[in-house]
Order: structure tokens, then sequence, then C-alpha cells
């Protein structure tokens, strides 16, 4: 909870932060990377900070985390918070980079606001980043203490079984620890890191969910070739080299889109590859007998394009209670639907919790179907794969 000084302080000048938090943003992963060059080779992902994207992932959560204070003083967005900490928890962040964060940040916002950060404005502000640095903190320190290790301490060398091409665009793996000890427990819907090294030498991370149940001998990842430009370097690096035999460095799974416990009925959206996380519950749900309604949508650019779909099938129709609605740009002679997914066209069952997973604009006219038809906000949870661009929740 902000302090009653820091409240007025916050209110008044966060139109003005509020405008100018896409600069110093900017600013500060300038000198956040000049002092610390091995944060941008070895942690941040280096297509999204050439693009922007992270720079104004960062800007939005700021400002919502500062607008919740405000507006709902006595509770936190977890939500948010909860999403931001599995990410950082599967990159491995530790508290003392909180610190290294502050100092860049604040440097940044006095360059770019000048004057107008009076003793009074910086002390509501760093009132309200170290709510935030602590929450995180917290919440991480949690997460490594779930999963057994200490915190940040979360890489595993894990070599690759077996390589299947899905689709002329994605690949899969089967993982398995090089020690030969059983992959750990995790929930359905959660994703691992993958660290690989590139030819520069940089060691970069990207997310992949674990897209086949817990409890299988081996982590299955499916990874989608990133093109545009700057294309994907870590997709680009293991459809070219990544070979059974190989060896990867792999997180623990973190995540907090899964599927939840009991009988409830559950939506399952997806469109191109954001499927994975759906086939893990699927996979999940079918081998454990569950007879809960399931509605899955598939939306993708045509069946040759849709990765594991012979699988998808197998899987709904091995449900008792599963109906699969497809669209497809191109549907050929495939049993579904042209054009763009329409959540608005299904019967859903009354008490219906909601999953999605895709592009951010396949996720947003889903979400906005959904609360049309009366489903509560939260109960619509999504995964987004990179910045969070989209604070939907």
């Amino acid at each position: 909870m902000l302090s009653e000084q820091a409240t007025q302080v916050v209110r008044a000048t966060l139109p003005v932060v509020g405008a100018a938090l896409d600069e110093i943003t900017e600013r500060f992963y300038a000198g956040l990377f000049t002092a610390h060059p091995e944060l941008l080779r070895d942690v941040f992902n280096r297509g999204n900070q050439a693009t922007g994207d992270q720079r104004r992932a960062l800007a939005g959560s700021i400002t919502a985390f500062a607008g919740a204070l405000l507006e709902h003083p006595d509770s936190r967005p977890d939500v948010m918070l909860g999403r931001i900490a599995h990410k950082h928890a599967s990159l491995g962040v530790t508290a003392d980079q909180y610190k290294v964060v502050h100092e860049h940040l604040f440097a940044a916002i006095v360059e770019v606001l000048g004057e107008a950060v009076t003793p009074d404005v910086a002390a509501a502000w760093d009132e309200v980043y170290w709510l935030m640095a602590n929450a995180l903190i917290a919440l991480e320190s949690g997460l490594y203490a779930q999963t057994g290790v200490a915190d940040g301490d979360v890489r595993r060398p894990m070599e690759i079984v077996e390589r299947h091409e899905e689709t002329p665009d994605t690949v899969s793996f089967l993982l398995r620890h090089a020690d030969g000890r059983p992959t750990e427990a995790f929930r359905p819907g959660q994703y691992v890191s993958v660290q690989v090294e590139l030819p520069d030498g940089a060691r970069q991370i990207r997310q992949y969910s674990v897209s086949s149940a817990p409890g299988r001998p081996h982590w299955r990842i499916t990874v989608k070739r990133v093109g545009g430009d700057p294309a994907g370097e870590v997709s680009s690096w293991l459809h070219a080299h990544a070979a059974p035999g190989d060896v990867l460095s792999v997180s623990t799974p973190f995540g907090d889109l899964v599927l939840p416990e009991g009988d409830g009925p559950v939506l399952l959206a997806s469109a191109g590859i954001g499927s994975t996380p759906m086939l893990a519950m699927l996979d999940h749900l079918a081998a454990s007998g569950s007879s809960r309604p399931v509605v899955v949508v598939h939306a993708d650019r045509s069946p040759a394009a849709h990765a594991h779909r012979a699988e998808l099938l197998r899987l709904v129709d091995a449900l008792p209670d599963a109906r699969l609605h497809l669209w497809y740009e191109e549907p050929g002679d495939a049993d579904a639907r042209r054009g763009r997914a329409e959540i608005g066209l299904l019967d859903l069952p009354a008490g219906t919790t909601a999953y999605l997973c895709g592009p951010l604009p396949f996720m947003r006219a889903v979400r906005g179907d959904l609360l049309g038809r009366g489903v509560a906000a939260a109960d619509v949870h999504y995964e987004v794969f990179g910045p969070d661009l989209w604070l939907g929740a």
C-alpha cells in the first residue's frame, strides 16, 4: 500500500510520467546494457529489444501497477505480478538484480524529466518501484522454493532424444535430463526456458510450452521458426542445428496458465503455435480419464500449417465430453470453418473457465467475445510468449 503522501504525488504525476515512459524505458535499457552488456547477451531477448516490444511492455507494467495502487489501494494486482514472476523465475532472475534495475531506471527518469523530479516525486516513485519489486522478489522466491531449487538456479542440461518435423516451420523435440534422472512434475500448460549458445557467443533464452502431459518419460517442446526482421535467433538456430544427442540448457517448468483441478467446464482456445499448452492440457485430461466438459477452439492458416493436428483430433476424440471447433484461412477439404475463429457461434456450458494462447489480436477478439457473453473477466486466462503488451487481466 502506498503511503498517503506518495499516493497524492503519484496521482498528480502519473500522467506526466506515463507520457514519458517510452523515452524513459528506452534510455533505461541503453544505460543498463552499457553498464551490464552481459544482460543483453545472456538474459534479455535481443529481438524484443530491437523491435522495442520489451520497452513498451515495461512501460505498460509500470503504468498498470501504479494505476492499480491508486484505484485499489487495499489490494495488489497479483494476476499481473504472478505472470511476471513466472517469466522472471524461468530466466533465473534474483533479488540483487532489482537493485541494478532501480539504479538505471531512476537515472533514466531524472535524465528525461529533469527538474520535475523533485525529492518528493523521487520518493513517491521510489515507493512504487519497491512495492512492485519486493512483491516480485517474494513471489519469485516462493516459486524457486516450490520447485526445490536455490534462487535463480533453474537451468539443467537436457539431452535431445528425438526430433520431429511437424510442419515446414515447426519442429518438436523430446528432452530428458542428461544425467538420466526422471523429469520433474509440472502442471499442464507450463513452459520451460531454453538457452542456446549462438555463433557470436551470446547465450540467448526463449520460453517454450511443454506440449505433452506430465508423467511422460520425456518433456516435449514444439518450436516454430520465427520470421520477420529481426528473425528469431533461437528458433532459427534450433531448426538449423539441434539434433538428437545434443544437450540444451533447460529450466524447470514455470507459468500460470495451467489447467485447474476439478470437473468444471473449460474452453481451450488457441491460434497457431499457441496450441502447445492446450495440447498438454488435453493430453493430461485424456491420460487421467477425465469426463469434464471441454470446448476446444483452434485457428490456423491451413491444415498443413497446423502443428500436431492429428494429435489434437485424437485427444479430443478420446475425451467423452469434448467438442472441437477448427477455423482455417484456407481449409481445403478439412472439416473446418473458413476465416477467423468466432466464439459467438459456439454453445458454451454455464460456468466455463477459458484459457487462451496465440497472437494478441486473436486473444483480444476471443476475450471480447467471452466478456460480451457474460463470462467473468476473472475466468478468462491467457499466456503471452515474449513481452506482455496486453494487460488483459
